[in-house]
């Protein structure tokens, strides 16, 4: 599926994979992330860290009349306050969203896949 957005020119067409790579990029670049989970772990048979080109495993995306609700599967590392790095995520996702895209995030759910020591 694809996110539909109506100018005075005329349509755009945003596909989840797009999204799902936005919303990955910025994930990624918050401080105590170690990287991006599947969403189906068991399913994708993948219990290692997504690379760029596999984010949209991690990421699920819901269309609604006024927004995206975008679910975010992250593995955060050892040490670092998991509330604190689960709020800068969602900031930074719905702040890349508005001003990469042009999209409202209307939520912007995280979910812990698990914790791993920050290699040095």
């Amino acid at each position: 599926m694809a996110v539909k957005i109506k100018t005075k020119f005329g349509t755009i067409d945003i596909d989840n994979s797009v999204i799902a790579t936005v919303v990955g990029g910025a994930a990624t670049d918050i401080y105590g992330i170690v990287g991006m989970a599947s969403k189906n772990q068991i399913r994708d048979n993948m219990n290692d860290i997504l690379n760029r080109e596999n984010y949209s495993r991690g990421v699920v995306v819901r269309q609604e009349d006024n927004g995206v609700n975008i679910e975010v599967n992250i593995i955060v590392g050892y040490g670092t306050k998991i509330s604190e790095v689960c709020r800068n995520v969602q900031a930074k996702v719905k702040y890349n969203l508005e001003t990469m895209l042009g999209l409202t995030a209307n939520a912007v759910t995280v979910i812990v896949q698990g914790v791993r020591v920050i290699g040095d």
